[in-house]
């Protein structure tokens, strides 16, 4: 067994994986698993083009440019813990009836079309892609699943007794529901990270509260909402002094513009 799980496993011995608590805050998976992990779904999701139409780059390179700047943006922060860890790779999925975004771990970032178009300023769009990068950056996915699969599971995987397990955590990234506590704090980092950007600090409180208003399941059934998210995402932005003014985009109509 490797050492570094040593004193993990030793001050779990004896508690019940069954409590839903002992897991909370902690994490068995390593940088290299998160990156490992993310790296099997990004080729699933890529080997899956009926579930997942992304679009080709060299045929949409505007909107790939644009979606590339707010993310550079936003890694240059210095904020990002990962920043060059992680590979941050970044697509759009082509489903104009979809209003969501994901990210896996490792920095795999997905926003899809129909969440672009839905957005009316760019600020609420550099919120969001703040969001995900938060999740991936702050390793929600692979907390969740340690939380998920329990103590045994894991083991397992460590010891080589199973050897098909990572293959299934990868395909159940998909599906992973963030907690509350996730999305305040990827909320949080949202907040943190587009203070030192041109964009409105609290652009995902815009974001939020259109997609709350319009009753939109897509987004919320992963990323569940407080009654005093927007609120909270605003009121962290001004106690932190950051610019919370927003403005329409010459360059954000352009990116429109460039979708099928």
């Amino acid at each position: 067994m490797p050492q570094r799980w040593i004193p993990i496993l030793i001050s779990l011995i004896g508690c019940s994986p069954s409590s839903g608590t002992i897991f909370d805050g902690i994490n068995l998976f390593t940088i290299a698993d998160d990156i490992t992990l993310g790296q099997q779904l990004r080729d699933e999701i890529a080997a899956s083009p009926a579930d997942f139409p992304i679009l080709d780059e060299a045929e949409y390179p505007e909107a790939y440019e644009h979606i590339y700047q707010i993310r550079d943006e936003i890694l240059a922060t210095g904020e990002v813990i990962y920043a060059d860890e992680f590979a941050w790779e970044t697509y759009i999925i082509d489903d104009p009836d979809t209003l969501n975004a994901f990210a896996a771990p490792g920095g795999y970032i997905y926003v899809y079309t129909g969440l672009i178009e839905f957005l009316e300023y760019e600020d609420e769009l550099a919120g969001v892609m703040g969001h995900e990068i938060a999740h991936a950056d702050q390793r929600h996915s692979t907390q969740q699943l340690t939380k998920a699969y329990g103590l045994s599971s894991l083991i397992g995987l460590v010891l080589g007794e199973e050897p098909g397990l990572l293959a299934e955590l990868a395909a159940g990234l998909a599906n992973l529901n963030f907690s509350r506590a996730d999305e305040s704090e990827s909320d949080d980092y949202s907040v943190e990270y587009l203070c030192e950007t041109p964009w409105a600090a609290d652009g995902a409180a815009g974001f939020f509260e259109k997609l709350e208003s319009g009753g939109v399941p897509e987004f919320l059934s992963t990323h569940p909402s407080s009654d005093t998210r927007v609120e909270d995402i605003s009121a962290y932005a001004v106690a932190l002094g950051c610019s919370t003014e927003r403005s329409k985009s010459a360059d954000y109509q352009s990116i429109l513009d460039s979708l099928p």
